[in-house]
């Protein structure tokens, strides 16, 4: 019989190695945010973000994983997640979800933001906001003893309060040497449902989120997803510990 796959509870020792990785991971990705202007090319941002990253004695956890071959993502309006950096130059008005992973001394950080470019439309500025709220309903519910459930529901009663819509293809997970690791975290659920946090337990929450229906495609480059009704959507996203003295943000 397989074994189930377990939660795997990190030391005191072994947050900080985490959080040292997250430190990184946060330079990297408030500066290329910074970078995010009209005209620049979601590759010279991938460029940035890969020199960066190794300049600080890392590398990237994306590059090469299940064959990716850049070290961000980058995802433009209607895109959701897994966009190829290529020579796309950013416009006026466009929301460019970035995401970006980074292994340090052998501990992985995972997070991402989502940046106007320029001046934005209202309900892109709405939808961003919306966004970052949920995930911080969602971490506000990552404490030793509270369910993946609780997380999720968090999430959701924050999108659904807006109007919005959360993607359910998607999920959040653990993250340790492994970019991901147990539990899936998705951002719906059921308040006390699905498996229990347990203190040291490190997880990605990570929201995203769309204008308009849940549903999602996939490009035929096998990686970006996309909303199937081209809606916009955004998406945010912090590696967090639960401890006992609540959520401890890695990323921050």
């Amino acid at each position: 019989m397989a074994t189930k796959p377990r939660m795997q509870a990190k030391t005191a020792g072994e947050l900080d190695a985490i959080a040292a990785s997250g430190a990184v991971l946060r330079e990297c990705l408030d500066l290329i945010a910074a970078e995010a202007k009209v005209g620049v090319t979601t590759a010279a941002l991938d460029e940035i973000a890969e020199e960066f990253i190794r300049s600080r004695g890392g590398t990237g956890a994306f590059k090469g994983y299940h064959g990716y071959p850049a070290t961000i993502t980058a995802s433009i309006n209607e895109q959701i997640v897994h966009g190829i950096p290529d020579d796309y130059a950013l416009r006026e008005g466009d929301i460019a979800s970035l995401d970006c992973g980074v292994v340090l001394d052998g501990w992985v950080s995972d997070a991402a933001l989502t940046v106007p470019v320029g001046q934005i439309a209202d309900e892109s500025t709405r939808l961003l906001q919306v966004t970052r709220e949920s995930l911080e309903a969602g971490i506000a519910a990552c404490v030793a003893g509270n369910t993946v459930g609780d997380i999720g529901h968090a999430v959701e009663t924050v999108v659904a309060g807006a109007g919005y819509s959360v993607v359910r293809a998607l999920v959040g997970h653990g993250v340790g040497r492994a970019m991901h690791e147990e539990p899936q975290v998705p951002n719906y659920g059921v308040p006390g449902a699905g498996p229990t946090l347990i203190e040291g337990l490190v997880i990605a929450i990570e929201p995203m989120v769309t204008v308009g229906s849940h549903e999602v495609a996939t490009a035929s480059d096998g990686w970006t997803v996309s909303t199937a009704d081209d809606s916009l959507s955004a998406h945010f996203e912090h590696t967090v510990a639960a401890t006992a003295e609540g959520p401890r943000i890695l990323t921050a």
